[in-house]
This record gives structure tokens, sequence and C-alpha cells, in this order.
């Protein structure tokens, strides 16, 4: 009987911390692995986009890891990567399109390959927040290149 008790003073106080903690992290899923990270430029999304870094690129793997958050309609700038980018979507549902292209929705569980150099962009459908792990291999060729933001025509059209 007094397990039972500490086990669910334990639990009330945990319920009321997580409630006090705020709404910095309400739009990420509850069951997320991974923390929202840092805001991502303003310059490089349209709408609010997190990123946080997993795995930083060093001579040994020249493999660059991390997760990006995106709130629902935010969606990164047209860019390019030297050596191509992998996608796994972790949460949600996403758009991404390559130039020229129609664009793809993307879904949980999906992996998106983006080419080397071909300029392409991905963010979350008007109706849901998205989280996607990005791999860029072979960053000894360099990182990205950011070019400009997707219009709202672009975002919004299926071709």
């Amino acid at each position: 009987m007094k397990n039972a008790m500490h086990v669910s003073i334990l639990a009330l106080c945990l319920s009321t911390l997580f409630l006090q903690c705020g709404t910095e992290n309400a739009d990420i899923n509850e069951h997320s692995i991974f923390p929202k990270g840092e805001p991502g430029a303003k310059e490089n999304f349209t709408g609010n986009a997190y990123n946080f870094s997993l795995v930083p690129s060093d001579s040994t793997y020249n493999t660059l890891v991390g997760n990006v958050y995106f709130e629902k309609s935010a969606r990164s700038n047209w860019h390019v990567h030297p050596s191509g980018q992998i996608l796994i979507v972790l949460d949600g549902e996403g758009y991404h399109q390559l130039e020229g292209q129609p664009r793809q929705t993307m879904r949980k569980g999906d992996v998106i390959k983006c080419p080397p150099t071909v300029k392409h962009w991905h963010g979350a459908t008007e109706n849901s927040s998205l989280t996607q792990l990005y791999i860029l291999p072979k960053t000894e060729n360099g990182i990205v290149t950011w070019l400009e933001p997707v219009t709202d025509e672009q975002y919004k059209s299926s071709n």
C-alpha cells in the first residue's frame, strides 16, 4: 500500500512538473526522441524550423547528421548539397520537391534521397508538423548552398 501511494505521489509530481515547463516544445510530438533544437536561420526558412545536431562533421566520418522539426507550413528555402542529402521522416507529414519535378508528399517512415547538386526544398504540410533526420555525406565537398525562398505558389502547387 505504501509503495502504491509513493508511485501515485511521484506520478502527480511529474505531471505537475511537466505542466509547469511551459509550452516551448508543445508542438513537438510527445514521443519525440530528440530535443526541439535551435531555431533555423530566418533567411533560410519560411515559418519556424528547428535544428538539433546529432553527428557533427569531422575528418573521420565526413558525414553530418541532424534532426529538423518543422512547424505546420514551415519550409526550407531552395538549396543544393554538393554530395546530396538523405532525409528520413520520423514523424508528421511534409513535402519535398526536386527542381523541375512535381512536389511529393512524405510521411513517417519515408526515406528521401536528394541527389548531389540538385536544387530542392522540403518542409511540413499545412496541416501537420514534420520531424526529419538529415544525413549529409562527403562533407569534405561542402555542406549546403542556400538559395531563394520557396514562394507560397510553389509551396501550394503539386506540379
